[in-house]
């Protein structure tokens, strides 16, 4: 994006750590989700969700070497989460594109909303005539 022509709050939704907080959001969902069809360890998925983290910096370092954002993501979470046990879980049964596609869907949901804010009030406004 080219920062001069970009709204603030369009240029956050599409920043690499929202990108990566809408793959955290895929990751914790999907094994929540497995945990309540008994897939995967209810303890898991609590950490997956109260301890899972990452920081931009760590996933670009991990990626230079991997030459995946995937992995780099998922290595970078699961050193937070800390617990092999519980960390073996992140990811379980996903794909990459299930985590890339649908944390878009949920960044393309963000900016629609502000965009159509965006026209509802500029249609407030129009010029009589």
């Amino acid at each position: 994006m080219i920062a001069r022509y970009t709204r603030l709050e369009i240029g956050r939704i599409w920043s690499d750590e929202n990108k990566y907080r809408c793959w955290l959001r895929v990751e914790v969902a999907a094994s929540e989700a497995l945990a309540r069809a008994g897939m995967v360890p209810q303890g898991a998925a609590d950490a997956i969700r109260d301890r899972g983290n990452f920081t931009v910096e760590r996933i670009n370092e991990i990626e230079a070497e991997v030459k995946h954002d995937v992995i780099a993501f998922t290595t970078t979470v699961a050193e937070h989460i800390a617990n092999p046990e519980h960390s073996r879980w992140l990811h379980y049964g996903l794909t990459s594109t299930d985590v890339v596609d649908t944390a878009q869907a949920l960044q393309l949901k963000e900016a629609s909303a502000i965009i159509r804010a965006g026209i509802l009030i500029s249609s407030r406004f129009r010029p009589l005539g």
